[in-house]
């Protein structure tokens, strides 16, 4: 039965809708569900064919949205972070860059006996894994911090790298095409890279300045950002044969590393962008994979698969790792994970069209070839990773660690007390004076809203497995609590009360949240920050046999809030039923204490009480 254009279109979107809501209910990359729906409504059932809907359209959407990719990944790419992550990943991203283009445009060469051109942009191609394929794999696996910190930088690194690298190859196969000898081929290479440096340099700095001076309203920052850079592209375009992509690359790169450009609101309009443009172009480009490609790579292609995955990664991991500190477990576990992702089957596809329409007729084995390479790896690793790293025991243990929602003073005099228990503590925050604060304060903690795209790669939550909530945004509270109950479950969740709202908004508020509230006795926001501007103060008292919890209870004189009881053995439970707690001897309360007269405190600086959990006289320290 033959489906009406507009049908199509409308199933693109919702079958994208429902590969995006199932990878995220099964905790895993959504590329490898958009590209099985791809396959399943093309090939299989044959609902989609591209060619047949878009027509010679397709590959100029094509091409545009691999711009948006690539410029989107070039935003992220800021030089002091690369700086800051260690010998590693500095090592890594060159050099297993390197060895893996080199390993894979071998083993294609050998294996496949496709020409050294098309070798060649497949092992460029090869290099990127990307954030989008790593950071759920890394949720799901939890391994050590340092591990999962290396693997997340370097894919968030090697994605425009990577991307820049295949551009620049590409450029280099067309232009020496275009020559009839060397000079002049090398003329038109050149002439690709001049145009796309200068202009992308030229266009990343003016669009940045129009940022940073305002010379556009806010509310165009988005779409204004948008279009200019699909502008640069098509110009580019226009001067020098394909040279879009690498002029976008380096206008990312340039906005990313100019000061004081507000580029965050930009990096978060991807979010709704990935739903309705990127995860449609991967099932489109996916629809295109025929099973008879596929079967005709035969046996080659798992020699292909099996030099990257188990030469060249391994190769790549330990060369870098010279002068690092890093034991055998570690590289071992390292150089079985290196997912391959979005910018990967996007490029592919584009380049493969590019190189047939000009006569290179072996690039269609470009595209399965990439294609199972991504499937392969990203569910083969998905899989086994967490088992692996169990048996080389470098996975994370118990995720007893909180993220805190606000990083207000009360939830950063929380973090500090957590944080000298040696509790794992995230603050996340929209409030920059507030994360300016806790920064200052050195606690970890991640500038915007915690539930969008841009946090879901770059909101490292290592060891974090509780959600505290303790913020005045209500609408952001009830965001965070849905996305975390599904993350943390039910148990994990803790948030405040309401406060003084009427009977008709606590009717309205759902079940699953209403059931996670009643965190420190059922206080309110409010009323927690009141106790802190009265001079209350965060203070942690051991419980002894000398000092029982009816005498910290007396202490106070019944005023104290007890936030937190650590046991013996270390577990910190967060209160919540005040009237039901009876800590053990030996157990230590973190709690919000109201300030003391002087008189009182030297009443209670007596050389016969034990100290506290400060290492003070007094059971609790003003």
């Amino acid at each position: 039965m033959p489906f009406s254009t507009v049908m199509v279109l409308a199933g693109i979107g919702v079958l994208s809708l429902f590969c995006q809501w199932l990878a995220w209910r099964v905790r895993m990359p959504a590329i490898l569900f958009l590209l099985a729906g791809g396959i399943a409504a093309g090939p299989m059932l044959g609902f989609l064919d591209p060619a047949t809907v878009f027509g010679d359209l397709l590959f100029p959407v094509v091409s545009l949205a691999v711009a948006i990719i690539l410029f989107e990944g070039s935003l992220t790419l800021r030089y002091d972070e690369i700086r800051g992550h260690g010998r590693m990943v500095r090592n890594l991203v060159p050099i297993g860059a390197l060895v893996t283009c080199a390993i894979g445009t071998l083993a294609a060469r050998w294996a496949l006996a496709v020409p050294w051109e098309v070798a060649l942009l497949f092992g460029a191609i090869s290099i990127v894994t990307g954030p989008t394929v790593i950071a759920p794999l890394l949720r799901s696996v939890r391994p050590e911090a340092k591990l999962a910190n290396i693997l997340r930088w370097e894919g968030i690194i090697i994605d425009p790298v990577g991307a820049l690298l295949a551009v620049l190859v590409f450029e280099g196969i067309v232009s020496w095409g275009q020559g009839n000898v060397f000079g002049h081929s090398l003329y038109i290479f050149g002439k690709t890279l001049l145009v796309g440096f200068a202009i992308g340099a030229g266009a990343g700095y003016l669009n940045g300045l129009v940022l940073r001076k305002h010379w556009i309203p806010q509310y165009l920052h988005n779409a204004g950002t948008l279009t200019f850079m699909l502008g640069v592209y098509g110009i580019s375009n226009e001067l020098a044969h394909e040279s879009g992509l690498l002029t976008v690359t380096i206008m990312g790169l340039w906005m990313a590393n100019m000061k004081q450009v507000p580029i965050d609101s930009i990096l978060e309009f991807k979010e709704s962008l990935s739903v309705l443009l990127i995860s449609a172009l991967f099932i489109i480009l996916a629809a295109r994979v025929e099973f008879a490609a596929i079967a005709d790579l035969g046996w080659s292609l798992a020699i292909v698969l099996a030099a990257l995955m188990l030469v060249a990664r391994p190769l790549s991991i330990f060369l870098s790792a010279v002068g690092t500190e890093l034991n055998l477990r570690e590289k071992l576990f390292l150089s079985w994970v290196a997912p391959r992702g979005i910018v990967a089957a996007a490029v592919s596809a584009l380049f493969a069209y590019q190189l047939q329409s000009l006569g290179y007729d072996s690039a269609g084995t470009l595209v399965p070839l990439v294609f199972m390479l991504i499937i392969t790896t990203v569910t083969l690793q998905s899989l086994t990773a967490r088992p692996l790293a169990r048996l080389l025991k470098v996975a994370q243990p118990a995720e007893y660690g909180f993220l805190i929602l606000g990083a207000n003073k009360v939830a950063r005099m929380i973090a500090q007390a957590l944080k000298k228990h040696d509790v794992p503590v995230v603050l996340a925050d929209t409030n920059w004076e507030n994360v300016r604060q806790a920064r200052m304060d050195n606690l970890q903690v991640y500038f915007g809203n915690p539930v969008s795209e841009h946090a879901s790669t770059h909101l490292d939550l290592t060891g974090i497995g509780r959600l505290l909530v303790i913020s005045p945004y209500k609408h952001m509270n009830s965001l965070a609590t849905y996305h975390f109950l599904d993350w943390f479950g039910s148990q994990c969740v803790f948030s405040l009360a309401e406060g003084d709202q009427d009977q008709k908004a606590r009717h309205q508020t759902a079940e699953k949240i209403q059931a996670t509230r009643g965190l420190f006795g059922g206080v309110s926001y409010a009323k927690l920050a009141s106790l802190a501007s009265q001079g209350y103060t965060v203070k942690t008292t051991q419980l002894s046999e000398a000092f029982s919890y009816e005498d910290f209870l007396k202490e106070y004189q019944h005023q104290a809030l007890i936030l937190f009881v650590v046991s013996g053995k270390g577990h910190v439970t967060p209160v919540r039923k005040v009237e039901e707690l009876s800590p053990e001897e030996g157990s230590v309360l973190i709690s919000l204490v109201p300030p003391q007269a002087p008189k009182e405190r030297r009443e209670r600086d007596t050389p016969d009480r034990a100290p506290d959990g400060d290492g003070q006289t007094g059971a609790a320290p003003g």
